[in-house]
C-alpha cells in the first residue's frame, strides 16, 4: 500500500482501506505537534546553496502540439474566503490528449505573505492516495507550513485526478439497490480480520469482488487513468499554468511517491522537492504490506511504552505490559462477542477496534489521550468512544468548515454553490494502489501472504492483505517496483520519522539513498510525518532548503 493522507489539527476519520467496511478508514493520516525537540546539526556548510541544474532540454511534453492547449492554460483565480480558487483542465489519457476527455481539477492557493520576496509557487500534496489538497488548505492546513515558506511562496493545493472535487471523480458506492446487489450481500457474515477457514476466505473474496464491481459500474471508464504516472503529468501541467519554470513541491506520505514519480519523468524541471514520510518505490506489493503491518504493530508497542509520558495518568493501565494485555483482551473479546455501543444498534467488532487503534497512531500528542480514555471505557464494556474514533458514527456528509472552508463549499473551487464534493479517499486509495503496484491475480498468493503477515505482525498485517484483495481483478498499470532513476535531478530532501507507522523510517532511508544527491533529515519521534507538527528544528531545515536551497548535512537529526 501507499502511505496515508496527512492533515493538520484535530484528527478526522481518514479514508483508507483496511476493513471492507469500518476498517476502510484505518490507515489514513494527519499530523499536529511534535513530541521531540531538536539537536544541533552536524558540522557542515549550512550557508552553501544547492547547485543549480541546467534548463530542461528543448524536447519535452510542453512542446508537443497535442498538449499545447493544456500547458498554456492560465487559471482564473477568484476569492474564496481568505484564499483563492481556480480550476485546471488535464487530458484524461495522455496518449490521446485530443480525444476530448479531460479531468477538471480544483485548485486553491494562499498567496505569499511577503510579495516583495516571492520566489514562486510551492505545490503540495497532503497524502492518500485520495487526499484533497483543497480541503487541506481550506480547513486550516496553512498552519502546516513554516513562516519562511509562507512568506516566499504561494502555497498551492489541488485535488488530484479522480479525487474529491475532481470532475469526474472516482465513485465506488453501490447503486441505489445495493441491498439487492450480490445476492445476499447484506446478510453475509462479517469477515474476520484473519480469515482462516475456506468459508471465511470465500467471504473475503466475495466482499472484495463486490467492491470492485461497484467501482467498475460507476467509474469503469476512468479507473485506468487515475494512477500516479498520470497524476505526475498533471503536476507538470500545473507547474506551467502557475508560470514556474521549475517545480517547488512538498509531499507528505503518498505525496512523496507522487513527487518521486514526477522527479523521474521531469528531473530537470525540479527546483526543490521535500518528501516527508517516504514511500519506497523499490518495494513490491508483498514487501509494502509487510512493512506497513510491522510499522503499525510497532506503533502500538510505542503507545504502550510511552503512554505514561504522553498522557500521564489517563493511561488505561499502569504499565506497558498491562496496556498490551488490555489491547489483546479487547481484540479477543470483540472477535467473539462484539462490544456494545451506547446509543447505537451497531456493536463494535474487531475491525472497528483495529480502525480506532490504527487511526490513533498518526498523531500521538493529539490522539493518545482520547484513545486511552476509549480503551478504559471499553474495558468496562462500552465501545462507544472507540467507535467514535473509528468514525463508525460519523455523518455521511461533513457539516462544513469555518472561514475559508465555507467559501470553498459555496463554490469557490469550481463546485456548485452549496455542494461539497464527497470524500472518496477510500475509493481512490484502492484504485491508485492497484494501478501503481502490480498485484497477483491468484487468490492463493494472498492467502500465503496473509498467513505470513499474521505471523509477522498479527491483525495489523493481516488487515492490509485483505484491503488489497480487490486488486486481483482491478485495472493494472504499467509501473513496476524499481529503484529511482532520475538523471539531472537536483538534491532532494527526504524527511523520515523514526516512529512513523504508515511509512516506516527505513523507507525514508532507502529513498534518500536512491535519489541523486538525496538528503535525509531524521525526526526522532513518534507519529506520521514531521513537517508542520511544531518541531522548530524540522521547520528550519525544510524552510531553509525550500527558500534558499540550503543543503541539509548528512546525519542531521531533530
Amino acid at each position: 500500500m501507499h502511505g496515508s493522507d496527512r492533515r493538520p489539527r484535530t484528527p478526522e476519520p481518514p479514508t483508507t482501506a483496511v476493513r471492507l467496511g469500518a476498517l476502510a478508514v484505518a490507515l489514513t493520516a494527519l499530523a499536529a505537534t511534535a513530541l521531540v525537540g531538536c539537536e544541533p546539526a552536524p558540522p557542515g556548510a549550512p550557508g552553501a546553496a544547492v547547485a543549480a541544474v541546467q534548463p530542461p532540454p528543448a524536447a519535452d511534453p510542453a512542446d508537443q502540439p497535442a498538449l499545447w492547449a493544456f500547458y498554456r492554460q492560465k487559471p482564473t483565480w477568484t476569492a474564496c474566503g481568505d484564499l483563492q480558487c481556480a480550476t485546471l483542465s488535464v487530458p484524461m489519457d495522455y496518449a490521446r490528449p485530443q480525444d476530448g476527455r479531460t479531468f477538471t481539477l480544483p485548485l486553491i492557493r494562499a498567496v505569499a505573505t511577503d510579495p516583495a520576496r516571492r520566489t514562486g509557487s510551492l505545490v503540495f500534496n497532503p497524502g492518500g492516495p485520495g487526499g484533497s489538497g483543497v480541503q487541506h488548505l481550506s480547513s486550516g492546513g496553512l498552519d502546516s507550513f513554516g513562516p519562511a515558506a509562507r512568506a516566499h511562496f504561494d502555497i498551492v493545493g489541488f485535488d488530484p485526478r479522480g479525487v474529491a472535487g475532481s470532475r469526474p471523480a472516482v465513485d465506488c458506492t453501490g447503486p441505489d439497490d445495493a441491498p439487492e446487489q450480490g445476492q445476499g450481500a447484506a446478510d453475509a457474515p462479517a469477515v474476520p480480520l484473519y480469515p482462516r477457514t475456506d468459508a471465511e476466505r470465500r467471504a473475503a473474496l466475495a466482499d472484495a469482488d463486490r467492491s470492485t464491481a461497484a467501482c467498475a459500474s460507476r467509474s469503469g471508464p476512468i479507473l485506468p487513468h487515475v494512477g500516479t504516472l498520470d497524476a505526475a503529468r498533471d503536476l507538470d501541467v500545473l507547474r506551467a499554468a502557475l508560470g514556474d519554470e521549475r517545480l517547488t513541491y512538498l509531499g507528505w506520505s503518498y505525496g512523496t511517491y507522487l513527487g518521486t514519480v514526477y522527479a523521474e519523468q521531469f528531473p530537470r524541471r525540479v527546483r526543490a522537492l521535500v518528501l516527508d514520510g517516504a514511500v519506497d518505490p523499490s518495494l513490491d506489493w508483498r514487501q509494502r504490506i509487510l512493512s506497513q503491518g510491522r510499522g503499525f504493530r510497532k506503533a502500538v508497542d510505542d503507545y504502550a511504552e510511552n503512554c505514561s509520558v504522553v498522557v500521564k495518568k489517563a493511561c488505561p493501565e499502569a504499565t506497558p505490559d498491562g496496556i498490551r494485555r488490555l489491547v489483546e483482551e479487547l481484540f479477543a473479546k470483540a472477535a467473539g462477542h462484539a462490544l456494545r455501543v451506547k446509543g447505537s444498534s451497531e456493536p463494535l467488532d474487531e475491525s472497528v477496534l483495529l480502525a480506532a487503534i490504527t487511526l490513533s497512531m498518526y498523531s500521538p500528542e493529539s490522539q493518545w489521550q482520547e484513545l486511552s480514555e476509549a480503551l478504559t471505557a471499553a474495558r468496562a464494556g462500552d465501545g462507544a468512544k472507540l467507535a467514535a474514533i473509528a468514525g463508525q458514527d460519523a455523518p455521511a456528509e461533513d457539516g462544513g468548515t469555518d472561514g475559508a472552508g465555507d467559501a470553498v463549499a459555496a463554490g469557490g473551487a469550481g463546485e456548485p454553490a452549496g455542494e461539497q464534493p464527497r470524500d472518496n479517499g477510500a475509493d481512490v486509495l484502492s484504485a491508485v494502489n492497484c494501478l501503481d503496484v502490480p498485484h497477483p491475480t491468484d487468490p492463493q498468493a494472498y492467502w500465503d501472504l496473509l498467513d505470513e503477515a499474521y505471523r509477522d505482525s498479527g491483525v495489523h498485517g493481516a488487515s492490509v492483505v485483505l484491503a488489497d484483495l480487490g486488486c486481483r481483478t482491478w485495472p493494472a498499470g504499467s509501473q513496476q517496483p524499481h529503484r529511482v532513476s532520475a538523471e539531472g535531478l537536483p538534491p532532494v530532501l527526504v524527511v523520515g520519522t523514526t516512529g512513523d507507522a504508515p511509512t516506516p523510517y527505513a523507507e525514508a532511508q532507502s529513498l534518500a539513498a536512491q535519489l541523486p544527491g538525496g538528503m535525509l533529515l531524521t525526526n526522532r519521534g513518534l507519529g506520521h510525518t514531521a513537517y508542520g507538527r511544531g518541531n522548530q528544528c524540522v521547520t528550519d531545515a525544510v524552510d531553509g532548503y525550500l527558500v534558499d536551497l540550503r543543503p541539509v548535512p548528512a546525519g542531521t537529526a531533530c
